[in-house]
């Protein structure tokens, strides 16, 4: 944004001087505290100063002393943003990491703290809680304060077997299981983070079904983990089907049909 532009919307000079400073810094998004470490000379009065600008429609309020410029709506960095270990998760970092063409109404958050559901500038977020232990796999996208958390493939496939009802079905799950290109040794170790042997022994079963490439060593990991209870396939699915012996899994999904499911184009 030019000079000019700030002084037609009749900016007084310590409004002015902030969004310089803000250019300078090149932030789009920021807190309250943000802005005190910046001018720490008129800790006092940044509250106002800020308050005012919401007034000009100059910067919008996303929640309670978190803010970004009246033009910025970037929602994966706005999700990433409100909460401190935010992270972009399930569904939606299934589109985005191009395992999936369907597109979620809700940008999904996963989280450590305990968070309720909102929404900000008409986009839905779900923050999902979870366990400090089963935090891994996050990796950064974008640029300085552009820039958001998001679980890698790997484990964003994990997470969505671990909690299925977030990853937009089960058979849209399958489906991107089988194109995604996946490491053993990362499989193992979110495998290992979830610590749910079921889930394991459905991954592991897919992999081996699907003669994934570079998948042996997950296999023989998840062949180690199971134990002499039966799952279902499907949790959600009907209690019926075959019993798949060394996986000690109930197939209520047949072996065809999800063949079927990972070669189906649309």
């Amino acid at each position: 944004m030019a000079i000019g532009s700030y002084t037609s919307e009749n900016l007084t000079q310590p409004q002015l001087n902030l969004m310089l400073l803000l250019d300078e810094y090149e932030m789009d998004i920021f807190s309250l505290e943000d802005i005190k470490k910046l001018v720490p000379e008129q800790e006092e009065d940044v509250n106002e100063l800020i308050e005012n600008l919401v007034h000009k429609k100059v910067f919008s309020r996303i929640e309670r002393g978190k803010y970004c410029r009246a033009n910025f709506r970037d929602e994966k960095v706005i999700g990433s943003f409100l909460v401190p270990d935010g992270a972009i998760a399930y569904w939606s970092a299934l589109n985005l990491h191009g395992l999936t063409e369907q597109f979620p109404n809700t940008i999904f958050i996963q989280t450590t703290k305990i968070k309720r559901d909102k929404k900000v500038f008409g986009v839905a977020y779900k923050f999902v809680t979870i366990a400090e232990y089963k935090r891994d796999g996050i990796t950064n996208e974008g640029y300085g304060n552009h820039s958001y958390a998001i679980t890698d493939v790997e484990k964003t496939i994990v997470d969505c077997f671990d909690i299925p009802k977030y990853s937009g079905g089960y058979a849209e799950l399958i489906r991107a299981f089988s194109q995604a290109k996946i490491s053993s040794e990362k499989m193992i170790r979110y495998c290992k983070a979830i610590d749910n042997i079921a889930v394991t022994k459905r991954m592991g079963f897919l992999a081996e079904l699907f003669e994934k490439p570079g998948m042996k060593t997950f296999i023989a990991y998840t062949r180690q983990q199971v134990k002499e209870a039966y799952n279902p396939f499907d949790p959600q699915g009907p209690d019926a089907g075959d019993y798949e012996r060394d996986w000690r899994l109930r197939m209520n999904i047949s072996k065809e049909d999800l063949l079927g499911i990972a070669n189906k184009i649309y």
